[in-house]
């Protein structure tokens, strides 16, 4: 969705990368120390697939990598070098692309893992062609083809295992994360929530071409999302999932969740983790990530940022970021990064315990069928 619709604007997308043209280098370089031991690599893109960007362990020296709008000491296309032997994706969110969680990457690479994050196609910050809906439901098969393309690779197969692998995403990739830990969606459900509560979660069914005011605008503005929501999806009434049985753990981060049957998320098929933001002004809580909470029976939060905002788990965040797409991605007033690599940790804790890094026979596992997509 251009004009309407949960984190598929494509005005943002543009404000997004404009902004992220006016940042320096120096001002989204990770810790050096950090990515001293840190590999790149992009696998190209096969068929109608965008390219993989993998980060991996390595004893190739590092340099400056321009890396997206900034640069990355890192050792570019370096030699692959043994860590744990697990694979962990990352789905990025809408208008974002394969540097907005690099310090979650770099945590995750400094203790063994090889990550893998997808471009999703039509759906970045170069390319926002394809509507929301169109996006999430080719998503998770995305996901499972980047575990493909790392699995072909013959640099970094040899050293992987590809029967346990994590999932992350935040946003759209939490939504992302969730369909592939079992979760059912579908447009009505969408169309039915924003019918009961589009003024409470206005930015989440419309976007951020606009917002409310609390002016006399409201009325027509409420009205007017009203119509285009039901005009673009009612003749939409599948329900969507997607099922890869090589995943084996996943944490979504501020998920769009109110499209999915909670019910499908009550017990995951794999461990669901959560980081949660009291301060998500796009995504409200209640709606999102706290309803899956309160329907999960397994899920666990890993991690909560009492003042943290939606874009808080962007590290590095795009700085210069205005209007209402600003407001809803910028740091709330009070809220300190410096509680980041903290929840970066956990995120990494959470991952090398449910896909039991370290456990017997790690290498010796058999090969898993492909994934399957469900209608």
């Amino acid at each position: 969705m251009e004009s309407t619709g949960w984190m598929g604007a494509a005005q943002a997308a543009r404000r997004c990368a404009a902004a992220l043209l006016m940042t320096g280098a120096a001002a989204l370089l990770p810790a050096a120390a950090d990515a001293a031991q840190l590999g790149v690599l992009v696998l190209p893109a096969q068929g109608d697939d965008e390219p993989v960007t993998v980060y991996y362990p390595t004893d190739s020296p590092a340099g400056p990598l321009r890396h997206g709008f900034h640069t990355l000491l890192a050792a570019d296309r370096g030699q692959p070098a043994r860590g744990n032997g697990r694979l962990v994706v990352i789905s990025h969110g809408t208008g974002g692309g394969h540097f907005v969680h690099t310090d979650l990457a770099q945590a995750l690479v400094a203790e063994g893992f090889v990550v893998a994050v997808p471009l999703h196609k039509g759906d970045n910050w170069r390319d926002h062609r394809v509507g929301t809906f169109d996006s999430v439901k080719r998503r998770p098969q995305e996901v499972s083809r980047a575990i493909d393309a790392v699995g072909r690779d013959p640099r970094l197969a040899p050293l992987l295992s590809l029967d346990r692998v994590g999932v992350y995403g935040m946003s759209a990739g939490g939504f992302t994360a969730l369909a592939m830990a079992g979760g059912r969606w579908s447009p009505q459900r969408f169309v039915q929530h924003c019918d009961v509560h589009l003024a409470e979660d206005f930015q989440f069914c419309t976007g951020v071409i606009t917002q409310l005011t609390g002016g006399w605008l409201d009325r027509l503005k409420l009205r007017v999302a009203r119509w285009e929501i039901h005009r673009r999806f009612d003749d939409d009434r599948e329900t969507y999932g997607h099922v890869d049985p090589r995943v084996a753990s996943v944490v979504a981060a501020v998920p769009a969740a109110a499209p999915f049957d909670l019910a499908t998320l009550a017990e995951p098929r794999v461990p669901l983790g959560l980081v949660t933001m009291n301060g998500d002004r796009w995504l409200r809580p209640v709606f999102h990530a706290e309803a899956v909470l309160a329907a999960c029976r397994t899920c666990e939060r890993v991690a909560h940022l009492a003042q943290g905002g939606h874009g808080a788990m962007l590290s590095p965040l795009p700085p210069g970021l205005d209007g209402v797409l600003g407001e809803m991605l910028n740091d709330p007033p009070g809220f300190d990064r410096a509680a980041l690599p903290d929840v970066d940790r956990r995120i990494v804790g959470y991952f090398l315990r449910t896909l039991q890094v370290g456990s017997e026979g790690l290498e010796a596992q058999p090969p898993v069928p492909p994934s399957m997509g469900l209608p």
